[in-house]
């Protein structure tokens, strides 16, 4: 069976959306439209001869120098047929000389390797209920006159500059972001959405376990108390496992970040959730 490789469009992309959730992957709610515009080139579907969406793949452009890759996905009545590796293949490309990371389920850890991809770091998501406390001072709403100063800390979180996106990521429907300022300085900021499964935290990032768990309680205070909420941690941030692990929840399902060409420096002990799997 062939497929012809095509740019998405955001109606295609439920679709894939729709294939995420059926992996357990609990997109959030609002995702897709955040996602897109990123880097519209970026999102592709494989078509059926009579069009039918086959597979998909996302390879989005951050930057000069860095892209990730997410959304590999092929439709389970036709996985085994190659459509994958085809997908892969025409879309790879467009990521060109730049280094491209992405997050592997277990799986498929031996497939990204022959293709060139070392593991860098495990991520693991942890689950649980919000803690109960109420909003702490010292924890502020985002508003957009914070923007270019949360955009400024976040990049010293996150291989590029993704102010556009954090312009729609913290401020999308049914979201919730917060900051924490010192001396009219930031050091620490964190969004969680509603999900197809509770609520997932992320980006969540801080200077100290204080600000993080500030911010946290911050962000969980609105929910009632029967609520889930979920937080991807990179592994390496031994603080933000101990911060899941003193408040209750309990580890799931894990990725292993893997990178073709140079890893990025970028550190991870502020790191406390990462702002999605299928986007980095």
């Amino acid at each position: 069976m062939s497929i012809t490789l095509a740019p998405a469009t955001p109606e295609d992309w439920q679709q894939v959306t729709a294939w995420s959730a059926e992996e357990g992957w609990n997109p959030g709610h609002g995702d897709a439209a955040c996602f897109l515009p990123t880097d519209p080139a970026g999102f592709f579907v494989g078509r059926s001869g009579d069009g039918r969406i086959l597979s998909a793949i996302s390879v989005v452009n951050w930057s000069s120098e860095y892209a990730f890759l997410g959304f590999y996905l092929v439709d389970a009545g036709h996985r085994g047929n190659g459509l994958g590796l085809a997908t892969w293949r025409a879309a790879f490309p467009h990521a060109g000389t730049r280094t491209v990371g992405l997050d592997a389920v277990p799986a498929q850890r031996d497939t990204y390797r022959r293709s060139g991809f070392v593991p860098a770091h495990t991520t693991v998501r942890w689950s649980g209920r919000p803690s109960g406390a109420p909003d702490p001072a010292g924890v502020i709403p985002f508003s957009p006159d914070h923007l270019d100063a949360v955009a400024a800390y976040d990049h010293r979180h996150f291989p590029a500059a993704r102010r556009d996106f954090l312009a729609r990521w913290l401020t999308a429907p049914g979201r919730t972001a917060r900051l924490c300022l010192r001396d009219g300085r930031v050091t620490g900021y964190g969004a969680i959405r509603p999900a197809r499964d509770g609520h997932r935290v992320g980006p969540l990032c801080a200077d100290t376990r204080a600000d993080a768990e500030a911010l946290l309680d911050s962000l969980t205070a609105h929910l009632a108390p029967d609520e889930t909420v979920h937080l991807d941690v990179p592994e390496p941030n031994v603080s933000a496992t101990a911060l899941a692990q003193e408040r209750g929840y309990a580890p799931g399902f894990s990725t292993s970040r893997m990178y073709a060409g140079p890893a990025p420096a970028t550190p991870l002990e502020g790191v406390y959730a990462v702002a999605s799997l299928e986007l980095g």
